[in-house]
């Protein structure tokens, strides 16, 4: 199911941009079901969209999901309505409620500890194109390390499946960013061979290519893969 763009209308509505890694966290989700939304992107040729998102998020961040009057802002909450609300063939979230804290706490580790330190080096050479803070990005990247450190061993008891969970949802936009700004290279195999299986997905790899024109706004520079 493709999602509908400006002027179509369905049901849900998501507000987001093709290249936020958080808009992709809930894109993979919605492409994992097969659900229909019309997609409202947040860009300067749609300024009420961006009016919209500013008026129903405490900062004016998206994404942003709109089902009739209800609006679901940050994205693992955006996902977990749609596991409750609009259910489909992705076991996004585990009805056993042990194994849904388990999925739960790693999407917060991928949030916490490898979007967070990718954002703070963009976010870096978003400030100074030409002289990043250096010092910042060395800790980022270092702070990055450590959490790649404990996926390797992590991975190890996790059976990465072909299914979509909120743990795919958070891990596919932050290890494709994260690994263009500190790669994973060759220590951490088990971490670089999921990142491939991930993109490989169908419902992660439309969110990819639907980003690809956006390529060259990435404030670090984008490498020429994936």
């Amino acid at each position: 199911m493709e999602p509908q763009r400006d002027g179509e209308r369905t049901c849900l509505e998501l507000f987001g941009h093709p290249f936020s890694s958080y808009t992709w966290k809930v894109e993979i989700a919605l492409f994992a079901n097969d659900t229909p939304y019309a997609f409202r992107q947040i860009d300067g040729q749609h300024p009420d969209n961006g009016l919209r998102v500013a008026a129903a998020t405490p900062m004016g961040k998206f994404p942003l999901l709109v089902d009739g009057e209800r609006e679901i802002f940050e994205s693992t909450a955006i996902i977990e309505y749609v596991a409750a609300c609009r259910p489909g063939k992705a076991p996004l979230i585990p009805s056993d409620p042990y194994g849904a804290v388990k999925v739960r706490m790693i999407d917060r580790v991928f949030d916490n500890y490898v979007m967070a330190p990718m954002q703070a080096i963009v976010s870096a050479h978003m400030r100074s194109p030409d002289n990043p803070d250096r010092e910042r990005i060395e800790t980022s990247c270092r702070d990055l390390r450590r959490t790649y450190r404990w996926l390797e061993a992590w991975l190890a008891d996790y059976p990465r499946p072909d299914t979509i969970s909120l743990i795919e949802c958070a891990a596919a936009p932050s290890l494709f960013y994260a690994d263009w700004v500190c790669p994973l290279a060759d220590e951490f195999p088990t971490l670089a061979a999921w990142r491939a299986q991930l993109l490989r997905q169908p419902a992660v790899s439309r969110s990819v290519e639907a980003a690809r024109p956006y390529r060259a706004f990435f404030p670090p520079g984008a490498p020429d893969r994936d």
